[in-house]
């Protein structure tokens, strides 16, 4: 079984920084892509990041926050992060990290399911 448990979330002014980490349990940490996803009050959930298996491998980013978010893992201590700056009120969501069903990003990396575990998530609001 795996767990994994998001962080790291809060209130923040717009331009601001925050730095979600994920943290996950079991030994196969490593072989699996990991990802990022979101999602807003009365909206559908939707696809923030992805990283492959690798550490400093291939990345996937939403075109709504590219330039601004940077997903990375470091896998010696089996966790994800998700450093996002220049936030605006519209990232307002629930942050969801999930385990990818295989070792890449692949070519469709916002299907969620293609994903297999998922955290609880965390609260990241952004006021204006």
């Amino acid at each position: 079984q795996v767990q994994l448990v998001e962080s790291g979330g809060g209130l923040v002014q717009a331009g601001g920084s925050l730095r979600l980490s994920c943290a996950a349990s079991g030994r196969t940490f490593s072989s699996y892509a990991m990802g990022w996803f979101r999602q807003a009050a009365g909206k559908e959930r939707e696809f923030v990041a992805a990283i492959s298996w690798r550490s400093g491998g291939s990345t996937a980013y939403a075109d709504s926050v590219k330039g601004r978010f940077t997903i990375s893992r470091d896998n010696a201590k089996n966790s994800v992060y998700l450093q996002m700056n220049s936030l605006k009120p519209e990232d307002t969501a629930v942050y969801y990290c999930a385990r990818r069903r295989g070792m890449d990003v692949g070519t469709t990396p916002e299907r969620s399911r293609e994903y297999d575990y998922w955290g609880q998530g965390t609260q990241v609001t952004v006021s204006s």
